[in-house]
């Protein structure tokens, strides 16, 4: 099993081998020439399609972006990504469907040992020095809105038609339908018919 395929199996693994060194340097190189780009340069599909190549054509990714790999984080139809995404796609990050993320949200995968002596770097044989690493996937569920600052960590499941209150820190499984926020972040209540836009008069 190569360092790669441990890596996606949440399985312990070296991030000092020259094929993952090598995937972190395009994607940060890729990002830094996606975020100099105008919204409307013909360039930035080119590099887009090539920093997320599983991102669906019809969802919008604002720059600046920030991802450790780019090819782990998956994306399906009619998404929107505002302003400052930051997304450690060590383990596959998945968003469904018609999902919102407000700016300036981040998505972590990564896992340290707890224990400081197994967290220390280590030189290995060849002279690289590395660290003990693993990490937990991220699923997001169609039709959710994480709203702005939010942060969600390794191995959560977020269900369909969720929202996510700005701010959060989503450390647990969140079921679907569900309005849920806080640090750390809780289901608050179901969302219901009666939250619909056309029953607030107000703004109408």
């Amino acid at each position: 099993m190569t360092e790669t395929e441990k890596m996606l199996q949440g399985r312990i693994y070296d991030s000092s081998v020259p094929e993952l060194a090598e995937m972190r340097v395009k994607a940060h190189r890729l990002c830094r020439i996606y975020n100099s780009l105008d919204e409307e340069d013909p360039k930035l599909m080119e590099i887009r399609k090539e920093l997320l190549p599983n991102v669906d054509s019809t969802s919008f990714v604002l720059a600046p972006v920030q991802f450790d790999y780019g090819v782990n984080f998956h994306m399906g139809k009619r998404g929107f990504i505002n302003f400052g995404i930051k997304v450690l796609d060590t383990c596959p990050v998945t968003l469904g469907d018609d999902v919102f993320v407000g700016p300036n949200v981040s998505f972590y995968t990564p896992l340290h040992p707890l224990l400081s002596e197994e967290r220390k770097t280590y030189q290995k044989e060849n002279g690289v020095w590395t660290d003990k690493e693993y990490a937990a996937p991220i699923e997001v569920g169609d039709g959710t809105w994480i709203a702005g600052s939010v942060s969600v960590g390794p191995g959560v499941k977020i269900g369909k038609r969720c929202v996510i209150g700005m701010g959060s820190v989503v450390l647990h499984d969140i079921p679907d339908d569900c309005l849920a926020a806080g640090n750390p972040c809780r289901v608050i209540r179901k969302i219901a018919p009666e939250d619909s836009i056309l029953l607030k008069k107000e703004i109408l």
